[in-house]
Parts: C-alpha cells; sequence; structure tokens
C-alpha cells in the first residue's frame, strides 16, 4: 500500500501487519496530525536479519534517535548490515527506520523523497514545522 505523509510517498507492506489496510492509514494519519506517538499494530517480523533489526527499530522511542553502530553493536554486526537491513524495512513509518541514524549525518533512506523525507519525519518527531513537498 502507498502512503502520502508531508507530501512524501512511503510504500508498506501491509502483509506484515495484523490489520486492515483502513486501519493502518487511521494510524499513519493519526501519526501524521501529531495525535498518535506510537503504533497499536501487530507487526509480523520476518524470521531473518532484517526482522532483527527491525524489532530493534521499533523499540526506538518517538523523537528519539539511534545510530546505525548502537544497533549494531545491539545485533551483534557491523553498522553497514543495519543500514542495509534499514534499506529493506518493508514498513517504514510503522517500524520507524527514519530514526536510525548515522553518527555525525542524518545517514541514507531508501523511501521516495530519501534524506528530505527522513529529515522530515524526524523534524515532524521534534515538533518542529514540517516543509511539505509539492509533489
Amino acid at each position: 500500500m502507498r502512503l502520502d505523509l508531508f507530501g512524501y510517498a512511503f510504500d508498506l507492506d501491509e502483509a506484515f501487519v495484523d490489520a486492515s489496510i483502513a486501519e493502518i492509514r487511521t494510524q499513519v494519519r493519526a501519526y501524521e496530525d501529531g495525535d498518535r506517538r506510537a503504533f497499536s499494530l501487530s507487526v509480523a517480523f520476518p524470521d531473518s536479519f532484517t526482522g532483527r533489526v527491525m524489532a530493534a527499530m521499533a523499540t526506538i522511542p518517538y523523537g528519539e534517535t539511534r545510530s546505525y553502530g548502537d544497533l549494531a553493536r545491539v545485533l551483534e554486526t557491523s553498522p553497514v548490515a543495519v543500514g542495509g537491513a534499514c534499506g529493506r524495512n518493508p514498513l517504514p513509518i510503522v517500524v520507524p527506520c527514519h530514526r536510525v541514524v548515522g553518527a555525525d549525518s542524518v545517514g541514507g533512506f531508501s523511501a521516495a523523497g530519501g534524506v528530505a523525507a527522513k529529515e522530515a519525519l524526524l523534524a515532524h518527531e521534534r515538533g518542529a514545522p514540517v516543509q511539505r513537498t509539492l509533489g
């Protein structure tokens, strides 16, 4: 399913969520409106390295970030491997890969809009105004 937030398109694979598409859309819209900080959706993490990284990302609180290195230490792997798994996250927004940043930069982002979309999500969670794109 495709969702638009702050003018950016995000593709989510709803097969990993035990909820209707309407419920996913409702909760994501409430997140965008600032009325929701956590999702109450049952997520099925894949039985893979990506699933382990997703589970770790899911524990990062709203408005906070962790570095690729932080997650790598917890998962006993490399920051590059964590970054690759973040890029394979089938549930951006719901599983907050945007909260994983580089040690000295915001890092990358594989969703449409790239780093600009990631910066918009992080600004939103800091309570800063988000510049919506025109696309």
